[in-house]
């Protein structure tokens, strides 16, 4: 029996929906859960867990982005709109957003940026992709984040590459052993991982093209910090 190919699209379509609403009832828990904490004194909002609630918040927030950007990504309704911006501004603007969840979990992290370093990208695509790298390796680190951004030199052109390092245990060789763009291919429930974050960084960064250059992204152990290494180079 053939499959029904709008049965399907419009499945699809009603998932992409769903996944959308949720995004933003999950936005408008979150803005409530602020505003209920900036109400309560610091001790009492540790004693609450606050910054867990944060955390998984933020978490269960970037999947359902994932998701509704893989969708569009497949539909072919997701493009990078480029400009130039600051690196420092969005390594910056990352840090203000963690940097309350990362303290209270005893995790330092240290931005290292050129101040006028600047690249024509899609700002909020890739932050989402800093985002999501920000979000695993305070996970899976033991106290250090490092975040580098600079230009660099492949074969005689320029990429800008932004680096999140962390002191962990690295990724898991059956994560290393995959290529980026393979990962729906191999997904492991049992894992505790679907590894979407590492999907969407890859298509998002591939989505930014100069002639025939690509973005991409790469994943290795050690780095400045002996931990993960996520790597995502821009044209």
């Amino acid at each position: 029996m053939s499959k029904n190919p709008k049965a399907t699209a419009d499945f699809s379509l009603i998932l992409a929906s769903s996944v959308h609403d949720m995004k933003n009832s999950l936005g408008m828990l979150i803005h409530s859960v602020e505003t209920l904490c900036e109400q309560l004194p610091e001790d009492q909002q540790k004693g609450l867990g606050v910054s867990t609630i944060r955390y998984e918040a933020e978490r269960v927030n970037n999947d359902l982005i994932h998701l509704l950007g893989i969708y569009r990504i497949k539909e072919k309704k997701l493009a990078a709109h480029l400009d130039e911006f600051y690196l420092d501004d969005i390594c910056s603007e990352q840090r203000a957003q963690y940097q309350e969840i990362l303290a209270n979990k005893g995790i330092s992290l240290e931005i290292e940026c050129p101040n006028h370093l600047a690249w024509f990208f899609d700002r909020e695509l890739v932050s989402g992709i800093i985002n999501n790298a920000l979000n695993n390796a305070s996970r899976y680190t033991k106290a250090k984040i490092k975040i580098t951004a600079k230009s660099i030199t492949i074969d005689a052109d320029e990429y800008l590459e932004i680096s999140i390092n962390d002191d962990g245990q690295g990724y898991p060789k059956s994560i290393l052993e995959i290529e980026p763009d393979e990962v729906l291919n191999n997904i492991n429930f049992k894992s505790g991982s679907t590894s979407l974050g590492l999907y969407f960084a890859s298509q998002v960064a591939s989505l930014h093209q100069q002639g025939s250059k690509r973005g991409r992204i790469s994943l290795e152990n050690g780095g400045q910090l002996g931990g993960g290494l996520f790597r995502v180079f821009l044209p």
